[in-house]
């Protein structure tokens, strides 16, 4: 293993373009500049004190800089993530306290050692079991979660935080009277600002832009003495090195959190990743090599007092629209966090909370997809369900639940699939030798004496009854008239023992009624199990075909019917 392998900007570096440098540095400083306000807007979410949220806008993505295969993501903490922490945390630690502080700070080193234990055993994969209907219910259900949440912040109201949907919507109207006015105006105003900025001025950062008119404004007439909640004293200094504290118990308790995290996050970072990837040709994004990238970002953070980071979808594209052409880019974000940290942290004083609010609900309500269930409302009633009942467990009981909820009911409609698949009766399209599904082809002519079945799945344990049922279906409703059984192996591409044996059993139930079972269009590997395994010595060699044309004019000739006479080998010799 090379160096390059170990340490990919080592890819770029040594090979880097003067003219790339222009398009780094606006990049680096544009999503320099908006990680502050997000930083500190999603370490509110996380229910962590704002210094926090700088610490992981700044080592995470450093430290990705060095080991990261994609030249464009942005590393940082994200909105999602965020929400999942403090859920997660508050069963452990109440939110605010140095305990729940020093449990997110070790979730982190959790989290990114399980990601890079997942990447260097190539487990990448396993991130498929999280469905797009799954990630869609539960993307969305998070993002109202987030957004009400915030509503405590953006009405200036005495909300307790909740990662219940029904509880926060309650609990707000509960308290619909104790709105501060001068709260919801400068939060209300702050979101028309937001929306407008990004529409018609989409180069500007739209979020300090807010951030800076929010402070100028509160600390101009002093409404922090009129009740206008604001993030105060935001300690100065870059973090210190500090080793997390490590407790057997806690670590237990945070284990299903941190798998829940190491595979979210690195959803949402490939996701993005591949999704820019697409835009450039001169490198490529590798997925386990991001799993230990994202991973030693948050370990190394994780000494230096970060919660769990990932790559930001918003930030991500801002980086490549501003002209991103390497990892440099996210290195100099860094460096804008760090001065922000040694000389800016005083200016935030009197940042309103309504505008943190602000930023985060115009960010997450991006998050909510309603794209997903109209498409799946016309070709997938199955994924629409799962999807809905992902949603409404998160919103309803609980993220971890909605995420566990969801799982295991694509694993269950992935074996019900599987168990089920979709089985064909072929018949003859006139005028060609091609066989094709009766149900969607009305003018295919079937043959009384011919049952031609195409089973369009893997044949193994779970689905082996499956098949010989509908074999035995068909067959019966053939009668007596039926005289050939062809099965249709194009789409066979491998058979387990107990598909052998289920074979074996439909071949004796049709010999012992006299009808005869040929086999066409069978893959190699399926051959070679059926030979390995005497199967293919028991049917016969003269009841394989290339096709099923072939099979059915060698049925015409006779010669499947009466092998003994050798009619199959002048057959052969006829047709060749």
């Amino acid at each position: 293993m090379t160096l390059k392998n170990i340490f990919p900007i080592l890819e770029w570096l040594f090979n880097y373009k003067k003219e790339w440098l222009k398009g780094d540095v606006s990049a680096g400083l544009t999503v320099g500049i908006m990680l502050i306000p997000q930083g500190i807007a999603y370490a509110m979410i996380a229910g962590l004190p704002p210094i926090y949220g700088l610490y992981t806008a700044m080592i995470p993505q450093l430290v990705y800089a060095i080991f990261g295969t994609s030249r464009q993501l942005a590393v940082g903490p994200v909105a999602m993530d965020s929400l999942i922490v403090a859920s997660g945390v508050a069963a452990l630690a109440q939110i605010g306290t140095d305990h729940f502080i020093e449990f997110a700070i070790l979730l982190a080193l959790m989290m990114g050692v399980l990601q890079v234990l997942f990447g260097i055993f190539k487990l990448g994969f396993l991130v498929n079991f999280l469905s797009k209907p799954v990630i869609s219910g539960f993307t969305s259900a998070a993002s109202l979660i987030i957004g009400l949440n915030q509503l405590k912040h953006l009405l200036g109201i005495d909300i307790h935080r909740n990662n219940k949907l029904q509880n926060l919507i309650v609990e707000a109207f509960q308290h619909v009277r104790e709105i501060n006015w001068i709260t919801f105006a400068i939060g209300a105003g702050s979101i028309i600002l937001l929306i407008l900025i990004k529409k018609y001025f989409k180069r500007i950062p739209a979020a300090l832009i807010v951030v800076i008119l929010g402070i100028v404004v509160v600390k101009l007439f002093h409404l922090d003495q009129l009740g206008v909640k604001i993030v105060g004293e935001i300690p100065e200094g870059l973090p210190s090195f500090r080793i997390p504290h490590f407790d057997k118990k806690i670590l237990t308790d945070l284990l299903p959190i941190a798998f829940t995290l190491s595979f979210i996050a690195f959803l949402e970072a490939i996701s993005v990743a591949k999704a820019i990837e697409i835009k450039h040709t001169e490198y490529k994004v590798i997925p386990n090599k991001e799993l230990i990238a994202i991973g030693m970002g948050n370990i190394i953070g994780s000494f230096f007092q970060t919660y769990p980071a990932t790559g930001g979808f918003s930030r991500t594209a801002v980086n490549d629209q501003s002209g991103a052409k390497t990892q440099l880019a996210a290195i100099i974000s860094s460096f804008v966090v760090a001065l922000t940290l040694l000389f800016l942290t005083p200016v935030f004083y009197y940042l309103p909370k309504a505008v943190l609010a602000a930023i985060i609900m115009v960010a997450v309500f991006g998050l909510l997809d309603f794209s997903v269930p109209k498409q799946l409302l016309r070709y997938s009633k199955r994924d629409l369900i799962i999807l809905n009942v992902t949603l409404l467990i998160t919103a309803v009981i609980g993220i971890k639940e909605g995420i566990l909820t969801g799982i295991v009911l694509s694993l269950g409609m992935l074996i019900y699939k599987s168990a089920k698949p979709h089985i064909a009766i072929l018949g003859k399209v006139p005028g060609t030798h091609f066989y094709r599904n009766r149900k969607r082809f009305k003018d295919v002519k079937i043959d009384d004496r011919i049952l031609i079945i195409r089973f369009d799945a893997q044949l193994h344990f779970a689905n082996t009854t499956y098949f010989k049922d509908k074999i035995q279906e068909f067959a019966t409703f053939k009668g007596d008239q039926l005289k050939l059984v062809i099965i249709d192996g194009e789409s066979l591409n491998n058979l387990d023992s107990s598909a052998v044996y289920a074979l074996n059993e439909v071949l004796d139930y049709f010999r012992e009624k006299n009808i005869e079972v040929a086999f066409t269009g069978l893959k190699g590997p399926v051959r070679d199990i059926m030979n390995k395994s005497g199967f293919m010595k028991k049917v016969g060699d003269d009841h394989f075909f290339m096709s099923i044309q072939e099979a059915i004019d060698c049925y015409e000739a006779m010669c499947i019917n009466d092998p003994k006479e050798k009619k199959y080998q002048k057959y052969i010799k006829q047709t060749n």
